[in-house]
């Protein structure tokens, strides 16, 4: 059947993060496959902005949504995290890539008007498909960060930015009680971070880093920690991946669908929660102690075959990404 091209509106909360860079994303693996792509990035002010002109029901919304003669200007809406209700009507399709995580009671009041559900995992068909909705899995992908010119050492790295959801804690608190332990650098977000006692083995960023000075402490660790409770999808885990570093996650979805035994380190939980949608998962410290001095134990054969896997599985799903989604699309009744 003869590939259908499509008027796409992406849409999502453009937050300087992980919401910017899937609009960013998504946009380029849509255009990849030829469809006429518009990148809708909501901000404060443009969002009150349209909110206030919502409100009083001007020509302005009006037209944003349908055009001046009344019909959708985009074959498919493609809302990131939230359904926003006054974009449904610029489309003819309302398809959702959601983060179960974040997804709220008020996005599920909305599900009756969303006509498919992309889902970045495995783990997120399941939870969708229970909410009657017809899911296609797409996964996602994540920006290429690998740098060879880089030197790697065997020290650890910890990318907590702003989320609150990575155990960062509680990988400090036990880090503090190993002395022993080569080096945990972990870059975190002011507003986010909460310092603890000092420690010769720990170097605790609590700032903003340029792009160029992250990509170089991403590529300059072996390690990769990325003991996350949720992830929608995950991106800190599957930067690392690209760049080839050994990654130690959660042994809990949607974590472990990225990491198995072939490509990296997983650690038991012992107890979970809830968010939302999602369940969260909480290492277990012994279990992350004895993952730690796996790595630590490692030879440089084990580094290089368990880093090339990674590698190669990162950049065997870039590849398929845009294919995945394009056939999500072309699955909509048209």
């Amino acid at each position: 059947m003869r590939m259908q091209l499509m008027r796409v509106n992406v849409i999502a909360w453009d937050n300087g993060l992980g919401l910017s860079r899937h609009l960013r994303l998504l946009a380029g693996a849509l255009r990849a496959s030829g469809h006429d792509v518009t990148m809708t990035g909501l901000r404060r002010g443009n969002w009150r902005k349209l909110g206030r002109r919502i409100k009083l029901g001007t020509r302005n919304v009006w037209n944003h949504a349908l055009g001046d003669r009344g019909w959708a200007r985009h074959d498919v809406n493609l809302l990131i995290e939230h359904i926003r209700p006054e974009f449904l009507p610029a489309a003819r399709y309302n398809v959702l890539l959601p983060h179960p995580e974040w997804f709220l009671d008020s996005d599920r009041a909305l599900l009756p008007r969303i006509d498919a559900v992309f889902a970045q995992t495995r783990h997120a068909i399941a939870i969708f498909e229970q909410l009657d909705q017809r899911v296609l899995y797409t996964g996602f992908t994540s920006e290429d960060r690998r740098d060879g010119a880089v030197p790697r050492e065997r020290a650890f790295f910890h990318l907590a930015g702003r989320s609150q959801h990575k155990g960062t804690v509680r990988l400090l608190t036990l880090w503090r009680k190993h002395p022993e332990w080569p080096r945990l650098t972990v870059v975190q977000n002011p507003k986010s971070a909460t310092p603890g006692a000092s420690a010769a083995n720990i170097d605790h960023r609590i700032d903003y880093l340029d792009d160029a000075a992250l990509q170089r402490l991403q590529n300059a660790h072996w390690f990769h920690l990325c003991p996350s409770e949720t992830e929608g999808y995950g991106h800190y885990l599957v930067e690392a991946m690209g760049i080839g570093a050994v990654v130690l996650t959660t042994d809990a979805a949607p974590m472990n669908e990225f990491i198995t035994s072939a490509r990296g380190l997983r650690v038991a939980c012992t107890r979970s929660g809830r968010q939302n949608l999602a369940t969260t998962h909480y290492f277990d410290e012994a279990a992350m102690e004895q993952a730690v001095a796996q790595a630590i134990a490692l030879s440089d054969a084990d580094l290089a075959r368990l880093g090339n896997a990674a590698r190669t599985w990162f950049a065997d799903n870039a590849r398929a990404f845009p294919l995945r989604v394009d056939a999500a699309l072309q699955a909509l009744p048209h």
